[in-house]
């Protein structure tokens, strides 16, 4: 994408995408969703940048790179298992089926890597060996390969509070999952990671971590939802310079939200102090980094839709049909 044209539609942002005609709102970390009473939810991805457990910023077209992108990987993977896309009536927005979602979120990390309090290279600098039920050995460096992908499952904050790591058993124990459940959801996770890294790895890419977010539907099936394999929820990096800068002790080249989240977490306690005001030369940038990162994962032209005075005037036009089912 020409810079010159991201910089001039920097101002279209969509902080916030409350739409009155719509019924049950609600406002998630990035995403505003609706339930309609036919058993679909309406989900439209803003530009809200989450990291930490609170918001961040809002980053131009990001809520159209990220649904973008996992529409790309939803379409890849509906042989692995289902997931709960109905329908796009507009780049920022999906219409799914409504789920009940699992007390427990799922994610597979190939690298020790990451910064969040939850991360498995955050636990062993701290000193710990023991984690998710697994032991790591003393001596590993940062941003190095696991030697297989593991799942490292913590509890679903559903009222705004902090994630938990937690252990199989914990899992069994606490009756957050049945045995059957955690066993399909083991699968389901760690087939969709390989299948992730294998095509990412044409891309030229590292899929080094993910996040998945699964439900169950009326007959208790397990469905993914929510997204899979974007900037958000994955951790990318570049392939070709990866064994270099690895050797160096340097960090790998990325785009990922580490580009704010790092910047943030070098100024303040991003869990407790107030977030710096982030210049917006830097907002504009993110942007570009999240074109980056989905014209490579996808192999797409990015186009950004410009239609509409704003992006949500656009997103509410094409969602009036629904305001009559509402």
């Amino acid at each position: 994408m020409d810079p010159a044209i991201l910089r001039a539609q920097a101002h279209r942002v969509l902080r916030d995408a409350t739409i009155p005609e719509l019924p049950k709102h609600y406002s998630g970390k990035v995403r505003d969703n609706y339930d309609l009473p036919d058993g679909r939810r309406v989900i439209i991805a803003t530009d809200r940048l989450s990291a930490f457990d609170r918001i961040l910023c809002a980053v131009p077209f990001k809520g159209q790179v990220l649904t973008q992108t996992a529409r790309h990987w939803f379409e890849h993977t509906r042989d692995i298992c289902p997931n709960h896309v109905l329908e796009y009536p507009d780049p920022n927005v999906v219409i799914g089926q409504r789920l009940d979602i699992l007390p427990v979120e799922i994610v597979v990390r190939g690298y020790l890597a990451g910064t969040t309090g939850t991360s498995i290279l955050t636990l062993y600098k701290a000193g710990q060996r023991e984690m998710y039920g697994m032991r790591l050995p003393d001596g590993m460096r940062d941003n190095q390969r696991l030697p297989a992908p593991v799942i490292t499952p913590t509890s679903k904050a559903f009222d705004g509070g902090h994630d938990e790591p937690l252990t199989p058993a914990e899992i069994l124990e606490r009756g957050l999952l049945t045995a059957a459940q955690w066993e399909q959801l083991s699968h389901y996770a760690l087939s969709l990671f390989a299948r992730g890294q294998a095509m990412a790895a044409e891309r030229g890419l590292i899929l080094a971590d993910t996040k998945y977010e699964f439900g169950t539907d009326p007959d208790g099936r397990i469905v993914l939802a929510d997204e899979i394999h974007t900037p958000d929820s994955s951790r990318y990096w570049k392939a070709a310079t990866y064994e270099a800068r690895f050797e160096a002790g340097g960090k790998p080249e990325s785009f990922d939200k580490d580009f704010v989240r790092s910047w943030v977490a070098a100024r303040c306690d991003p869990y407790n102090d107030p977030i710096p005001e982030i210049p917006e030369g830097m907002l504009i940038d993110t942007a570009a980094v999240y074109v980056e990162a989905f014209e490579t994962i996808t192999g797409q032209a990015f186009t950004p839709d410009t239609e509409g005075a704003t992006v949500l005037e656009r997103i509410r036009g094409r969602l009036a049909p629904l305001f009559r089912a509402a």
